[in-house]
Protein backbone atom coordinates (compact mmCIF):
# COMPACT_ATOMS: atom_id res chain seq x y z
CA UNK A 1 0.00 0.00 0.00
CA UNK A 2 1.46 3.43 -0.67
CA UNK A 3 1.87 5.92 1.39
CA UNK A 4 0.26 8.96 1.45
CA UNK A 5 2.64 12.22 0.40
CA UNK A 6 0.10 14.61 3.03
CA UNK A 7 1.61 16.33 5.55
CA UNK A 8 -0.15 16.09 8.90
CA UNK A 9 0.27 19.10 11.15
CA UNK A 10 -0.82 18.54 14.81
CA UNK A 11 -3.89 20.47 15.62
CA UNK A 12 -2.22 21.82 19.01
CA UNK A 13 0.46 23.90 16.23
CA UNK A 14 -3.05 25.27 14.95
CA UNK A 15 -4.46 26.32 18.55
CA UNK A 16 -0.80 27.46 19.63
CA UNK A 17 -0.84 29.82 16.31
CA UNK A 18 -4.25 30.58 16.52
CA UNK A 19 -3.55 31.86 20.43
CA UNK A 20 -0.16 33.65 19.35
CA UNK A 21 -2.35 35.00 16.90
CA UNK A 22 -4.90 36.83 18.78
CA UNK A 23 -2.41 37.84 22.02
CA UNK A 24 -0.41 39.84 19.45
CA UNK A 25 -3.77 41.33 17.37
CA UNK A 26 -4.66 42.50 21.01
CA UNK A 27 -1.60 43.53 22.21
CA UNK A 28 -2.50 47.05 22.18
CA UNK A 29 -5.12 46.59 24.11
CA UNK A 30 -3.73 44.63 26.49
CA UNK A 31 -0.82 47.59 26.94
CA UNK A 32 -3.68 49.89 27.68
CA UNK A 33 -5.15 47.91 30.09
CA UNK A 34 -1.83 47.65 31.91
CA UNK A 35 -1.10 51.12 31.81
CA UNK A 36 -4.72 52.15 33.42
CA UNK A 37 -4.02 49.74 36.19
CA UNK A 38 -0.32 50.95 36.95
CA UNK A 39 -1.90 54.73 36.97
CA UNK A 40 -4.33 53.69 39.33
CA UNK A 41 -1.82 51.92 41.85
CA UNK A 42 0.29 54.44 41.60
CA UNK A 43 -1.93 57.67 41.48
CA UNK A 44 -3.40 57.14 44.91
CA UNK A 45 -6.95 57.18 43.65
CA UNK A 46 -6.94 60.32 41.51
CA UNK A 47 -6.57 58.00 38.04
CA UNK A 48 -10.12 56.51 37.76
CA UNK A 49 -11.86 59.01 38.84
CA UNK A 50 -14.58 60.59 36.75
CA UNK A 51 -13.59 63.88 36.72
CA UNK A 52 -9.84 62.95 35.61
CA UNK A 53 -11.70 60.53 32.95
CA UNK A 54 -13.51 63.38 31.48
CA UNK A 55 -10.16 65.12 31.67
CA UNK A 56 -8.16 62.63 29.50
CA UNK A 57 -10.64 62.63 26.69
CA UNK A 58 -11.04 66.65 26.64
CA UNK A 59 -7.25 66.33 26.30
CA UNK A 60 -6.70 63.69 23.58
CA UNK A 61 -10.55 65.02 21.69
CA UNK A 62 -8.02 67.34 19.34
CA UNK A 63 -5.60 65.14 19.05
CA UNK A 64 -8.13 62.23 17.66
CA UNK A 65 -9.31 64.61 14.85
CA UNK A 66 -6.17 64.85 13.91
CA UNK A 67 -5.34 61.32 13.80
CA UNK A 68 -8.41 60.65 12.13
CA UNK A 69 -6.91 62.40 9.63
CA UNK A 70 -3.67 61.30 9.41
CA UNK A 71 -5.21 57.21 9.57
CA UNK A 72 -7.76 58.42 6.30
CA UNK A 73 -3.72 58.90 4.31
CA UNK A 74 -2.90 55.72 5.64
CA UNK A 75 -5.32 53.62 4.72
CA UNK A 76 -4.23 54.34 1.11
CA UNK A 77 -0.72 53.77 1.68
CA UNK A 78 0.62 57.56 1.96
CA UNK A 79 1.70 59.70 4.70
CA UNK A 80 0.22 63.16 6.10
CA UNK A 81 2.91 65.02 7.18
CA UNK A 82 1.61 68.50 7.25
CA UNK A 83 -1.74 67.55 9.19
CA UNK A 84 -0.15 69.61 12.38
CA UNK A 85 0.68 72.69 10.73
CA UNK A 86 -2.22 72.50 8.86
CA UNK A 87 -4.33 72.26 11.63
CA UNK A 88 -2.54 75.59 13.31
CA UNK A 89 -2.49 77.46 10.10
CA UNK A 90 -6.25 76.67 9.72
CA UNK A 91 -7.07 77.73 13.34
CA UNK A 92 -4.61 80.75 13.20
CA UNK A 93 -6.38 82.06 9.85
CA UNK A 94 -9.97 81.53 11.74
CA UNK A 95 -8.68 83.49 14.80
CA UNK A 96 -7.24 86.70 12.37
CA UNK A 97 -10.33 86.79 10.15
CA UNK A 98 -12.70 87.04 13.38
CA UNK A 99 -10.25 89.73 14.75
CA UNK A 100 -10.88 91.62 11.25
CA UNK A 101 -14.18 92.00 11.78
CA UNK A 102 -15.10 89.08 10.09
CA UNK A 103 -18.47 87.41 11.12
CA UNK A 104 -17.39 84.36 13.34
CA UNK A 105 -19.51 81.37 10.88
CA UNK A 106 -17.79 82.68 7.75
CA UNK A 107 -14.40 83.30 9.21
CA UNK A 108 -14.69 79.29 10.60
CA UNK A 109 -15.73 78.07 7.18
CA UNK A 110 -12.89 80.19 5.55
CA UNK A 111 -10.84 78.30 8.44
CA UNK A 112 -12.19 75.02 7.13
CA UNK A 113 -11.02 76.47 3.42
CA UNK A 114 -7.73 76.57 4.17
CA UNK A 115 -7.28 73.48 5.52
CA UNK A 116 -8.92 71.98 2.72
CA UNK A 117 -6.81 73.84 0.74
CA UNK A 118 -3.47 72.06 1.52
CA UNK A 119 -5.18 68.92 1.53
CA UNK A 120 -6.02 69.26 -2.27
CA UNK A 121 -2.35 70.85 -2.71
CA UNK A 122 -1.16 67.79 -1.22
CA UNK A 123 -3.46 65.33 -3.11
CA UNK A 124 -2.47 66.86 -7.00
CA UNK A 125 1.48 66.62 -5.40
CA UNK A 126 1.12 63.00 -4.77
CA UNK A 127 -1.69 61.63 -6.64
CA UNK A 128 -1.40 63.52 -9.87
CA UNK A 129 2.10 64.87 -10.04
CA UNK A 130 3.66 61.36 -8.39
CA UNK A 131 5.49 62.90 -5.71
CA UNK A 132 6.17 61.04 -2.86
CA UNK A 133 3.98 61.64 -0.38
CA UNK A 134 6.66 61.90 2.21
CA UNK A 135 8.72 64.51 0.61
CA UNK A 136 5.18 66.82 -0.85
CA UNK A 137 4.09 66.68 2.80
CA UNK A 138 6.90 67.27 4.20
CA UNK A 139 7.49 70.44 2.01
CA UNK A 140 4.04 71.89 2.62
CA UNK A 141 4.66 71.28 6.14
CA UNK A 142 7.98 73.44 6.24
CA UNK A 143 5.51 75.97 3.84
CA UNK A 144 2.56 76.03 6.14
CA UNK A 145 4.21 76.57 9.12
CA UNK A 146 6.06 79.37 7.88
CA UNK A 147 2.53 80.59 6.45
CA UNK A 148 1.55 80.42 10.11
CA UNK A 149 3.96 82.55 11.46
CA UNK A 150 2.85 85.22 8.62
CA UNK A 151 -0.52 84.89 9.80
CA UNK A 152 0.15 85.61 13.56
CA UNK A 153 3.19 87.34 13.54
CA UNK A 154 5.09 85.25 15.36
CA UNK A 155 3.21 86.12 18.61
CA UNK A 156 -0.10 84.57 20.29
CA UNK A 157 -3.70 85.83 18.99
CA UNK A 158 -5.82 86.59 21.63
CA UNK A 159 -10.01 88.30 22.04
CA UNK A 160 -11.37 86.08 19.27
CA UNK A 161 -15.04 86.94 20.05
CA UNK A 162 -16.96 85.26 22.90
CA UNK A 163 -19.35 83.21 20.56
CA UNK A 164 -16.40 81.12 19.13
CA UNK A 165 -15.48 80.24 22.46
CA UNK A 166 -18.92 78.37 22.92
CA UNK A 167 -17.60 76.05 20.17
CA UNK A 168 -14.64 74.63 22.16
CA UNK A 169 -15.15 75.47 26.23
CA UNK A 170 -18.70 74.49 26.48
CA UNK A 171 -20.51 71.14 27.72
CA UNK A 172 -23.09 69.30 27.16
CA UNK A 173 -24.28 67.55 30.73
CA UNK A 174 -20.90 67.81 31.75
CA UNK A 175 -19.67 66.03 28.50
CA UNK A 176 -16.76 68.86 26.78
CA UNK A 177 -17.82 69.89 22.89
CA UNK A 178 -14.55 68.81 21.97
CA UNK A 179 -15.22 64.95 22.48
CA UNK A 180 -18.37 65.36 21.29
CA UNK A 181 -16.47 66.19 18.02
CA UNK A 182 -14.29 63.87 18.02
CA UNK A 183 -16.58 60.76 18.84
CA UNK A 184 -18.85 62.43 15.96
CA UNK A 185 -15.82 62.51 13.42
CA UNK A 186 -14.37 58.75 14.75
CA UNK A 187 -17.87 57.79 14.09
CA UNK A 188 -18.11 59.25 10.94
CA UNK A 189 -14.35 58.09 9.25
CA UNK A 190 -15.60 54.58 10.82
CA UNK A 191 -18.38 54.23 8.37
CA UNK A 192 -17.26 55.72 5.54
CA UNK A 193 -14.14 53.14 6.06
CA UNK A 194 -16.26 50.44 6.77
CA UNK A 195 -19.32 50.50 4.69
CA UNK A 196 -19.17 53.05 1.57
CA UNK A 197 -17.59 52.49 -1.69
CA UNK A 198 -15.25 55.12 -0.74
CA UNK A 199 -14.03 53.40 1.79
CA UNK A 200 -13.50 50.12 -0.15
CA UNK A 201 -11.83 51.97 -2.56
CA UNK A 202 -9.23 53.52 -0.06
CA UNK A 203 -8.43 50.28 1.54
CA UNK A 204 -8.23 48.86 -2.05
CA UNK A 205 -5.17 50.97 -3.16
CA UNK A 206 -3.81 50.74 0.05
CA UNK A 207 -3.51 47.22 -0.39
CA UNK A 208 -2.41 47.47 -3.72
CA UNK A 209 -2.22 50.20 -5.90
CA UNK A 210 -2.11 48.80 -8.85
CA UNK A 211 -4.25 45.75 -8.36
CA UNK A 212 -6.75 48.81 -7.55
CA UNK A 213 -6.10 50.09 -11.02
CA UNK A 214 -6.70 47.03 -12.96
CA UNK A 215 -9.94 46.72 -10.97
CA UNK A 216 -11.16 49.66 -11.98
CA UNK A 217 -10.30 52.16 -9.40
CA UNK A 218 -9.78 55.57 -10.23
CA UNK A 219 -6.37 55.46 -8.09
CA UNK A 220 -5.22 59.07 -8.70
CA UNK A 221 -8.96 60.81 -7.67
CA UNK A 222 -9.44 58.65 -4.90
CA UNK A 223 -6.14 59.25 -3.37
CA UNK A 224 -6.68 62.85 -4.05
CA UNK A 225 -9.66 62.97 -2.31
CA UNK A 226 -8.01 61.08 1.29
CA UNK A 227 -5.64 64.09 1.33
CA UNK A 228 -8.54 66.27 0.99
CA UNK A 229 -9.97 65.07 3.98
CA UNK A 230 -7.58 64.68 6.22
CA UNK A 231 -7.03 68.74 5.24
CA UNK A 232 -10.77 69.26 6.18
CA UNK A 233 -9.96 67.30 9.44
CA UNK A 234 -7.01 68.83 10.55
CA UNK A 235 -8.67 72.13 9.88
CA UNK A 236 -11.58 71.24 12.11
CA UNK A 237 -9.02 69.59 15.00
CA UNK A 238 -7.00 73.12 14.88
CA UNK A 239 -10.06 75.20 14.65
CA UNK A 240 -11.85 73.28 18.06
CA UNK A 241 -8.13 74.18 19.46
CA UNK A 242 -8.37 77.53 18.94
CA UNK A 243 -11.47 77.83 20.66
CA UNK A 244 -10.88 75.77 23.66
CA UNK A 245 -7.94 77.44 24.26
CA UNK A 246 -9.04 81.09 23.63
CA UNK A 247 -5.99 81.68 21.55
CA UNK A 248 -4.45 81.04 18.77
CA UNK A 249 -0.50 80.13 18.20
CA UNK A 250 2.18 79.76 15.36
CA UNK A 251 2.90 76.64 16.24
CA UNK A 252 0.11 75.66 18.78
CA UNK A 253 -0.70 72.10 17.10
CA UNK A 254 2.22 71.28 15.32
CA UNK A 255 3.40 68.62 17.88
CA UNK A 256 -0.11 66.71 17.11
CA UNK A 257 1.08 65.26 14.14
CA UNK A 258 3.58 63.04 15.74
CA UNK A 259 1.54 62.04 18.54
CA UNK A 260 -1.23 60.68 15.34
CA UNK A 261 1.00 59.03 13.70
CA UNK A 262 2.14 57.13 16.95
CA UNK A 263 -1.80 56.05 17.30
CA UNK A 264 -2.18 55.57 13.78
CA UNK A 265 1.09 52.75 14.08
CA UNK A 266 -0.56 51.32 17.40
CA UNK A 267 -3.95 50.59 16.07
CA UNK A 268 -2.89 48.92 13.33
CA UNK A 269 -2.20 45.57 15.26
CA UNK A 270 -5.35 45.38 15.71
CA UNK A 271 -6.24 44.28 12.12
CA UNK A 272 -4.44 41.04 10.78
CA UNK A 273 -3.29 42.87 7.89
CA UNK A 274 -1.96 45.58 9.85
CA UNK A 275 -3.78 47.97 7.96
CA UNK A 276 -4.88 51.48 9.26
CA UNK A 277 -8.37 51.48 10.88
CA UNK A 278 -10.19 54.13 12.75
CA UNK A 279 -11.05 51.44 16.22
CA UNK A 280 -7.43 51.22 16.78
CA UNK A 281 -6.45 54.69 16.20
CA UNK A 282 -8.50 55.26 19.48
CA UNK A 283 -7.18 52.63 21.05
CA UNK A 284 -3.65 54.58 20.13
CA UNK A 285 -4.94 58.01 21.30
CA UNK A 286 -6.19 56.40 24.27
CA UNK A 287 -2.85 54.89 25.44
CA UNK A 288 -1.33 58.06 24.46
CA UNK A 289 -3.82 59.78 26.67
CA UNK A 290 -3.51 57.57 29.53
CA UNK A 291 0.56 57.89 29.82
CA UNK A 292 0.65 61.91 29.65
CA UNK A 293 -2.29 61.94 32.23
CA UNK A 294 -0.97 59.13 34.08
CA UNK A 295 2.96 60.75 34.43
CA UNK A 296 1.62 64.21 35.17
CA UNK A 297 -0.33 62.70 38.37
CA UNK A 298 3.08 60.58 39.15
CA UNK A 299 4.80 63.63 39.08
CA UNK A 300 7.28 62.68 36.34
CA UNK A 301 9.22 65.44 34.82
CA UNK A 302 7.98 67.11 32.03
CA UNK A 303 11.41 66.28 30.21
CA UNK A 304 11.31 62.58 31.17
CA UNK A 305 7.92 62.38 29.42
CA UNK A 306 9.08 63.62 25.94
CA UNK A 307 11.21 60.74 26.39
CA UNK A 308 8.61 58.35 27.66
CA UNK A 309 6.33 59.70 24.67
CA UNK A 310 9.22 59.10 22.02
CA UNK A 311 10.25 55.25 23.52
CA UNK A 312 6.14 54.79 22.82
CA UNK A 313 6.63 56.43 19.09
CA UNK A 314 9.58 54.17 18.15
CA UNK A 315 7.45 50.84 19.81
CA UNK A 316 4.47 51.76 17.76
CA UNK A 317 6.64 51.69 14.41
CA UNK A 318 8.12 48.60 15.20
CA UNK A 319 5.15 46.98 16.25
CA UNK A 320 3.44 47.52 13.24
CA UNK A 321 6.34 46.47 11.26
CA UNK A 322 6.97 43.36 12.51
CA UNK A 323 2.64 42.70 12.05
CA UNK A 324 3.05 43.14 8.21
CA UNK A 325 5.60 40.63 8.22
CA UNK A 326 3.80 38.03 9.61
Amino acid sequence: MAQSDTLTIPASSFRRDAITGYLWQGSTIVALVLLVVVFTVMGRGVFLTPSNITNIMNQVAILTIIAAAQTVVMVVGDFDLSVGTTATLSGASASAFMLGGMPVPLAILLGLGVGTLIGAINGVLVAYLGLSAFVATLATMTTVGGLALIVTGGTTLYGMPEEFSYIGQTRINGVPMPVIYAIVVAGLMWLVLRFTTTGRKWYAIGGNAEVARLSGVSVRPVRFLAFTVAGFLSALGGIVLVSRLASAGSASANDLMMFAVAAVFLGMTLLKSGQANIGGTLIGVAIIGVVQNGLNIVGVNTYIQQVLIGVIIVAAVLLSAMKKKD
